[in-house]
Order: C-alpha cells, then structure tokens, then sequence
C-alpha cells in the first residue's frame, strides 16, 4: 500500500501537518522537526501524489509551450531546458508545434484554458495583436523569443538587435568589407531585429548597406542558408563575410561553400546565432551569438509559476537575458 502522510507523521513522532508543511516546502517548520520528517520520509519511501495536490488546489499541473518547430535546434534544446524548469517545480509540460502558422498560432491560443493547463509560455512568429482576444481570462500566459507583438503580456528575450550587431562588429573587427547576411523575411520578427543590427554595424563602420548583400529566407533550415549562400557567390563581387540570422542557415551557408571550393575562413568568414550544439561540431566549428538559453527557460517558468500562485494580472515587461558571441573556427580559423 501507498505510504501515507501519517505514516511518515507516525515514524517522526511529529503532526501529520508537520510532514505536510515539510512536504509543501513551507519554512517555518523548526529545523530539528524538519529533520526528523526529511529522514522518515527517506526511510518510508514516501512519494506525494503531485495529482491528487494540484486537484486540491484546483490547478492542472501542466503549463503548455507553443514552439515554431522542434527541429530546428535552438527550439528543441529551449525546450528541454523549459521541462527541465518546469519539472523542479512539480510541473509538466504539454508541447505544441505550430510551424509559425498563423492559423495553427490561434487555434493553440483559443485551446488554452484552466481545465487544460495552469499557464502558457508561447513562442509565436505570426501572432497579431487582435488574437490575443482568444486568451481566457484565467490562463496565465508570457512570450519568448523575438516576436515583439503589441500585447499585455511578459516577455523573456534577450536584445536581438544588440546581438546582431555583436555579430557583425565581431566580422568588421577581422578586415572583412563585403558583409552579407542570411535570412530577411518579413513575416518574421527574428529577422525584423537581426537586420537592423546587421544594417547598425555597418553604418557605424562606415560601410555601405548593399541590398544585393541581404539574402532572403523563406525558412530558416539548412536547405535555404545553402541556396542564399549559392546565390551570394554568384555575385560578380561575391562577399567575404556572412552573417546568418541562424544556426542552421549558417550549416547550410557552409555546405555551399565547401562546394564551391570558397575556404572557410580564409576565403568568407560565417558567424550563426543560437549557439546550438550542432555549431560546436561543424566543419569547421561555427562561430555564433549563443543567447543562454538556461536563464531564459528559468526565467520563463520562474515568472509564469509566479503568475499562477499568486493571481498578478499580466503586464508588459520585457525581461532581457545575457547572450555571448562564442569564437570558434568559421571565423578565427583552426587553432594548432
């Protein structure tokens, strides 16, 4: 049979409310009664039913995450850290992916409600304004990421233009002088930022913006970062740096260049952004804008978790995380 609170009670010699504020994580228990309850419940094996305590409380114990697509990397490894969040404090999490669809973007938005899930952290691309009138009242919900939508709600992101522009001083600062960049598209918000950091750093640096240098994307997938790449060597005055609105653009961009025989990075330096693990193992190992994707998962759950047990209206902050630009071989070469 399933150990109870009273059994634990019992091998302690405390109150059953004793184990249960030990168990809730309240501390105003005394430290010698706390230790007693923590060692009985070692030795009883005590598990509490996560369940039966969210339907007391009236809550699910489930947030929902609504993600572009869990293929590309950054998503995917974002995601793992946001379980990982939500599981030190007692919550699961019901994954959507959404492909960056408008209409897939509001179906989830018109999905949430108290009897499904506690909060929502969402990652939208297409999102307007307007569609946020398909929120319940009761869901605690916040944004990450770049799509800066006119909406009552928290966001967690980090400065995307200041990393962009991070990037591209970083190429200035090598000697390059014909700075390309991968992935304009205007339905995204990701490439709204990165190009006006992009166009930033050149015109601090003197250096014209050449739009036959503004590569598009219709997606951000290895396939489009090589076609852009083919493209831009194709040029009568091809470039020697590109800046890559993303990792995989980035992979794709260097398949391309291989190909074409284009040395990396003697011939074209390659900076990324997402600081995903597939940079670090790249030939070569590519160099990209890494946001801390820990701090922005923590601080996501930290402030939705907040919402929810405490029942703060939403607001409109915007809580900025640290990003590093990490070196590695597709601009700084092989080190011996």
């Amino acid at each position: 049979m399933a150990v109870t609170l009273k059994d634990v009670a019992a091998l302690a010699g405390v109150s059953v409310k004793t184990v249960s504020n030990v168990v809730n994580g309240y501390s105003f228990v005394k430290p010698a009664n706390r230790k007693l309850v923590e060692d009985a419940l070692v030795a009883t094996g005590y598990r509490p039913n996560i369940g039966a305590r969210n339907l007391r409380r009236g809550r699910t114990g489930f947030f929902a995450l609504m993600v572009p697509e869990l293929g590309i990397p950054y998503f995917g490894e974002l995601a793992a850290m946001i379980i990982t969040a939500a599981h030190e404090r007692d919550r699961n999490v019901l994954i959507e992916q959404t492909w960056g669809q408008r209409d897939l973007e509001r179906s989830t938005l018109a999905s949430l409600g108290p009897h499904l899930v506690d909060g929502a952290i969402l990652s939208p691309e297409a999102l307007e304004a307007e569609d946020f009138a398909l929120l319940g009242p009761d869901v605690p919900v916040l944004m990450v990421g770049e799509h800066a939508v006119e909406a009552r709600l928290d966001r967690v992101a980090i400065d995307n233009v200041l990393a962009a522009r991070t990037a591209v001083e970083h190429l200035v600062r090598l000697g390059r002088r014909r700075i390309a960049c991968i992935g304009e598209n205007p339905r995204r918000g990701t490439s709204a930022m990165r190009l006006q950091g992009y166009r930033e750093a050149l015109a601090d640096a003197g250096m014209p913006a050449d739009a036959e240098l503004v590569a598009p994307a219709v997606n951000y997938h290895r396939r489009d970062g090589a076609e852009a790449m083919r493209a831009l060597l194709e040029l009568p005055d091809p470039p020697d740096a590109v800046f890559c609105f993303n990792d995989m653009l980035a992979v794709g961009a260097l398949r391309a260049a291989a190909e074409r025989g284009v040395q990396v990075p003697a011939d074209l330096a390659v900076v990324g952004f997402d600081g995903s693990e597939e940079g670090a193992y790249s030939t070569p190992t590519l160099t990209s804008i890494a946001p801390d994707k820990a701090a922005i998962a923590e601080r996501a759950v930290e402030r939705l978790t907040t919402r929810i047990d405490t029942g703060l209206p939403h607001e409109s902050a915007f809580i900025q995380t640290p990003f590093v630009l990490e070196v590695r071989e597709s601009t700084a070469g092989r080190r011996a």
